[in-house]
């Protein structure tokens, strides 16, 4: 074909001859804009499968892929350096041309210059970036940083002094122009500093490290100096307590309290003087100066409002303890206190809380009469609800609090019975009671070895209240004693009264046990067992096969086994069965050879194992899809036995053993609208692999199944009407 390509009517491309362009075509293509047709949708309704936003994020994280790496190069001649060099410029060059409010490039480029050994350029990347932000510290920092590191010290010291000049408030970088002065020896140079920093009145920090610096060269009269200007810029409590500290310090005694002194004199109507009285007072303390330490002490409570001066009178009633008149002053501080708390206590008579610690302040007091006086107040605020435990909580340790009282700190032996008697006839048994009480009423019985009242004591509790918290403690007080047949007793009341607590069977048989009573264990245990109700089962089939096998009775732990069994298919009680026949069999030590009858035992006891193991498996086989998991964990316990008794069986097992696959199932909301899918893992045994195809349906008639066998039980057990 000659002719060149032309358009056609619908803007597409053909061949033919060339007639020339048509201008009104193309203005017509171009106006002309095709728009899709819209979709009519029939059925409105929700799709029965929703995909959640969740399982997208899920499937979108699996198929992802792994970041990209770059692979590592390795420069081995100039020529690849200088253009690696070009490049990474070009880079940097690039990236602070197109983001160049962004410091941390700029501290980038300026570092690898500087890892290139290139220091004229890494400081043209540093000044320049300064030029972007010249009041940023960290780049400040940086910048001398690095002159420190290649030990250009003329560099660091002008960047110091540019960044000092330009940004005076800035501390750190006042600290490390400093730092590096006094590093390099330069105390004079580091001097100067600091005096060009005092000019701008930094805070107590500043200060404080200037005269360390004069300090650390034993400067002592610089440094008094630097404190007398240090007070006058900064005339706080802080400052003259330091300024005195030091003279203390230097053995400067008459200093520091001419340092006191003033400072009294400029700051003794301030709000925040407190502490300054207080530093004052221990000075004179610590000089053996009593008097005026107590003068100040007494000075500063009469100047300070006492709504501020809490600190300072907990100070003076100590130093009063301590090397004054005892009764004087704590008479002082527990009529003020006790004025408060007997104004709470006139607010709501029943906040136990006050109570408590307005007992407490009796109590450091010292005076019996009094605390008694506050207890019986106290206890006389019997809670309102007679039937709320809660109410009651609080209250009953006044009671507690009291009777210790009574016998640690008056030694009052019958005081202390009574509180204890009238409390527990106080107290609403009916409705509620309190095992600590009865325990603590009994305990003190027996402190006192009166093992009759401590008797009575503990039954009228289990008469009127039984708890098990009574009960453990008054057998193990019998215990301690020696009287079994009253444990024996007490056991028997407590199995009377929660015949379905398995720990009390279990710790009955255990003291049976230990007096080698076996016929009274196996009673105990076969009573136990045979009760409808109790709260922990396992625990007591437990005990009893341990006790069995601790006797060495194997047949009677089978038997046991095989009784549980019939009462629960669990998988565990399986595994155990199974562990247990394996636990017989003779142990084979590495490179050693059993002699026959020892071979032939352990034959037999892997024949019992794999019998029961065979049993297992099948009850969980039959068990149908919700008993795979329990199934899986047979065959894995039965390969584990295999393995160690005979290895050369362990391949049948292997072959029964599970495919793991990974499912998805509907999730359904609590309205019954669907949710979603949720995976699951499944197994598929061997068995069932000819049956994969139709496993749903399977399953589906097993359900069936199982409902049409409930609803037959539920109408077998529902009696006609007539």
């Amino acid at each position: 074909m000659d002719g060149d390509y032309t358009f056609g009517e619908a803007g597409g491309r053909g061949l033919g001859r060339n007639t020339g362009p048509n201008p009104s075509e193309f203005v017509k293509n171009a106006t002309n804009v095709r728009l899709p047709k819209t979709t009519r949708v029939k059925n409105k309704a929700p799709a029965p499968v929703q995909i959640t936003a969740e399982q997208i994020v899920r499937e979108a994280k699996d198929f992802q892929e792994e970041d990209f790496r770059a692979p590592k190069s390795k420069i081995t001649d100039p020529e690849e350096l200088a253009e690696y060099r070009l490049r990474k410029r070009k880079h940097y060059e690039d990236l602070v041309r197109r983001v160049k409010w962004n410091i941390g490039v700029w501290v980038k480029y300026a570092h690898w210059e500087e890892s290139q050994k290139d220091l004229q350029r890494a400081r043209s990347v540093w000044e320049r970036a300064l030029d972007v932000e010249p009041r940023n510290v960290s780049l400040y920092l940086k910048y001398a940083e690095m002159e420190m590191r290649n030990k250009n010290v003329n560099h660091a010291r002008n960047v110091w002094d540019r960044a000092v000049t330009l940004l005076p408030r800035i501390d750190q970088l006042w600290y490390k122009y400093i730092h590096m002065e006094e590093i390099l020896g330069n105390v004079a140079g580091a001097r100067n500093i600091f005096e060009r920093w005092m000019q701008w009145e930094p805070d107590h920090n500043g200060w404080t490290a200037y005269i360390k610096l004069e300090l650390r060269y034993n400067e002592f009269q610089r440094a008094r100096e630097l404190y007398e200007r240090y007070v006058a810029c900064h005339p706080t409590v802080t400052a003259w307590v330091r300024y005195a500290k030091f003279e203390v310090k230097n053995g400067e005694r008459a200093r520091a309290r001419k340092v006191y002194e003033r400072a009294v004199e400029l700051l003794g109507q301030e709000d925040d003087v407190e502490e300054l009285y207080i530093m004052f007072a221990k000075f004179e303390e610590h000089c053996s100066e009593y008097e005026r330490a107590r003068c100040i002490y007494k000075y500063a409570l009469d100047s300070i409002p006492k709504g501020q001066a809490e600190d300072l009178y907990r100070t003076f009633v100590a130093f009063e303890k301590q090397h004054g008149d005892k009764g004087g002053i704590e008479n002082v501080i527990v009529s003020k206190r006790r004025f408060q708390y007997e104004d709470e206590i006139r607010k709501n008579p029943r906040n136990y809380d006050v109570w408590f610690d307005y007992i407490r302040l009796e109590e450091s007091y010292g005076d019996k009469d009094k605390v008694r006086e506050v207890y019986e107040r106290a206890i006389a605020n019997v809670p309102p609800q007679h039937t709320e435990k809660r109410y009651w909580q609080r209250y009953i340790y006044l009671w507690i609090n009291y009777a210790f009282y009574e016998e640690l700190e008056a030694e009052d032996v019958e005081r202390t019975r009574e509180v204890y008697t009238e409390c527990l006839k106080l107290v609403p048994h009916k409705y509620f009671s309190f095992s600590k009480l009865w325990l603590l009423a009994a305990k003190f019985e027996l402190r006192q070895k009166n093992l009759v009242s401590m008797r009575k004591i503990l039954g009228m509790a289990i008469g009127v209240a039984p708890k098990e918290k009574i009960f453990k403690a008054y057998i193990e007080i019998e215990l301690q004693l020696g009287n079994i047949d009253r444990c024996r007793t007490l056991y028997e009341k407590y199995l009377e009264w929660a015949p379905q607590s398995c720990q009390a069977w279990c710790k009955f048989a255990e003291l049976e046990a230990s007096l080698d009573e076996t016929e009274r264990v196996r009673a105990l245990y076969e009573l136990a067992i045979s009760q409808p109700v109790l709260d922990m089962p396992e625990i007591l089939w437990k005990a009893y096969i341990d006790f069995e096998m601790t006797e060495g009775e194997y047949e009677n732990v089978r038997q046991l086994y095989e009784r549980l069994l019939e009462r629960t298919k669990h998988v565990k009680v399986w595994l155990s069965y199974g562990q247990f026949e394996q636990s017989l069999a003779p142990a084979q030590e590495a490179e050693e050879e059993l002699d026959r009858d020892k071979m032939r035992e352990r034959a037999e006891c892997g024949a019992r194992a794999r019998k029961v193991f065979e049993r297992a498996e099948k009850v969980m086989k039959d068990g149908g899809p919700d008993a795979k998991e329990e199934r899986v964990m047979v065959l894995e316990a039965w390969q584990q036995c295999e393995q160690d008794l005979d290895p050369a069986k362990a391949q049948a097992v292997e072959k029964k053993m599970p495919r793991r696959v990974k499912r998805k199932r509907p999730m359904f909301a609590e309205d019954g609208q669907a949710a979603g899918f949720e995976e699951y893992y499944d197994y598929i045994f061997p068995d069932e692999t000819g049956a994969a195809p139709n496993l749903k349906i399977l399953e589906a008639a097993y359900r069936w199944k199982k409902q049409k066998l409930d609803d037959e039980g539920g109408a077998a057990e529902t009696p006609e009407d007539n």
